[in-house]
């Protein structure tokens, strides 16, 4: 078993919302399992005022500690606290000394990974603080002991200033040091993409232009914007879920295979497949083939919800796209001529992640006098939330007489097959990030790859007539207009209900020459 030993996490930004959702539980877990020890986690805030009450605090805000109260009270003997000014460069020396006595008393070896669950403001402040009190320092032969430094998205919020963050980063840390977090892809169904793909020998040789039409990735949220307004009313849609999250299933989905699972080599193959997406030019190109979105009131579940620009903290008169589609090229050697459908929204009628692979149709039809739909694809459908599994519709003879065809599938569930939870997704990637494994982390080319699609793709938006919003109600599909987009697909069987496999297929539309052969 993979156990982290001998380190200390500082985290920054522990008294908001991902640090007792996500992060706490996380390394509870993982320290309930054996997976780490001897550690000491150095938390840091303004909220609370020392230590008691900070523990206080989180036995009020994370379930784990009313869930396991005997197993918590344990874990919390790793937990000390440290209240900072992130702004004040004294604060970061009297932090520095106080690290270095919890290491002496604990008999740390002086291990580091420092985690920014902070505004992106703050990045640059912390970590030049972090290096000017002596805490963050370069790797080199010299220092045995490791420093790692964890930043969560968004990195940038254009190509210029991504490259600008970098270029700060760069002054303090190398690039290995630097584990850019995308939870994503601590997801245990996107790490399978990879397994499924190259560990099947029926899969892989039939994952290419000859046999696939299109390829459609689909992120819908029931939610709205919550408590987020301040950060998603400047971001929008393709900021906040597609130029991150949805470019890294791309990349999975469509890279070709690595030399190897060393993490660099991985690594490499998602970048060229980032860098081989065609670049829109011009607005035009743009408005073709991108549709975007704002919802406004609408019911979801049956209740009432508001629109976006009655949200709290959003600009009455606000554009900001709370839906985004586009289709998409890539111009290599296995994909040329498939398209590939991106598209997310908020207040949708169901909460799915998935990648649907749809198949070419068969070169001659036999069955055109039976009861089958000639154009019914073979579908494939990859579900990283919920109900995470893979299902295959294929063509199957309905039993009786004559020859009549109907659609079936063949599934696989992880709840079926191995009859457990799926770890949290931070779990693993605390775990990896401990350990020195990046496989799971973004590198810098990425990140600046995919800033080169979505930057054109915001300048083309921008330089268009200013959207008519809102364009959808909460509940629906999205805009109407994203029917000139999305692939005509086969609609649910009528026994399916709307938040099942099959349900939310989206617009139909013209047939571009591509998907038609």
């Amino acid at each position: 078993m993979d156990v982290a030993k001998k380190f200390s996490l500082i985290l920054f930004g522990a008294t908001g919302d991902l640090a007792h959702r996500k992060l706490f539980p996380s390394l509870f877990r993982l320290w309930s399992s054996g997976h780490i020890g001897d550690f000491m986690l150095l938390a840091t805030g303004r909220s609370q005022p020392d230590r008691e009450a900070f523990v206080r605090y989180l036995r009020e805000n994370v379930d784990e500690a009313s869930t396991q109260p005997g197993r918590w009270a344990e874990f919390e003997a790793f937990i000390e606290y440290f209240r900072l000014d992130a702004k004040n460069e004294q604060s970061f020396h009297e932090m520095s000394e106080a690290l270095k006595g919890h290491e002496r008393s604990r008999q740390l070896s002086g291990n580091r990974m420092f985690y920014l669950s902070v505004s992106p403001n703050l990045f640059g402040t912390i970590t030049e603080n972090l290096a000017a009190s002596g805490m963050l320092e370069r790797q080199n032969a010299e220092r045995q002991a490791w420093s790692r430094l964890v930043v969560e998205k968004p990195f940038g919020h254009d190509l210029a200033s991504a490259r600008d963050l970098d270029k700060h980063l760069s002054q303090f840390v190398d690039e290995e040091q630097v584990y850019r977090i995308d939870h994503y892809l601590g997801k245990e169904t996107v790490q399978n993409l990879t397994a499924f793909r190259f560990a099947n020998g029926m899969i892989e040789p039939l994952w290419n232009s000859h046999h696939i039409a299109s390829v459609q990735i689909t992120v819908s949220e029931t939610l709205g914007v919550g408590e987020r307004a301040d950060y998603y009313d400047s971001a929008g849609a393709l900021r906040d879920m597609m130029q991150n999250h949805m470019m890294q299933l791309l990349a999975l989905t469509a890279m070709e295979p690595p030399l190897s699972l060393a993490p660099n080599d991985i690594r490499n193959e998602k970048v060229r497949v980032i860098r081989s997406i065609r670049i829109p030019r011009t607005p035009e190109e743009v408005a073709e083939c991108t549709v975007v979105g704002q919802y406004g009131a609408g019911e979801i579940a049956g209740k009432p919800v508001v629109g976006y620009r009655d949200e709290d903290g959003v600009d009455p008169n606000s554009i900001t796209p709370t839906y985004i589609g586009t289709r998409l090229h890539l111009d290599t050697w296995r994909w040329t001529g498939v398209p590939f459908y991106l598209r997310h929204g908020k207040r949708l009628p169901a909460r799915m992640s998935e990648i649907m692979v749809r198949f070419r149709t068969p070169p001659m039809h036999l069955f055109h006098a039976s009861n089958c739909d000639p154009s019914y694809p073979n579908v494939l459908r990859i579900r990283i939330q919920p109900d995470e599994g893979i299902r295959l519709s294929v063509g199957a003879k309905r039993p009786g007489p004559g020859v009549n065809i109907e659609g079936v599938d063949l599934e696989f569930t992880y709840a079926e097959a191995f009859g457990t939870s799926l770890p949290e997704a931070y779990e693993r990637l605390l775990l990896d990030a401990l350990k020195g494994d990046p496989t799971l982390f973004i590198r810098q080319d990425e990140v600046e790859a995919s800033w080169v699609w979505a930057d054109a793709v915001l300048n083309g938006l921008a330089a268009l007539p200013k959207p008519s919003f809102p364009n959808y109600a909460a509940g629906s599909n999205g805009p109407s207009d994203a029917g000139r987009i999305f692939l005509p697909l086969s609609s649910p069987r009528a026994s399916e209900p709307r938040d099942t496999w099959g349900s939310f297929v989206g617009h139909g539309r013209r047939v571009h020459e591509a998907d038609s052969h």
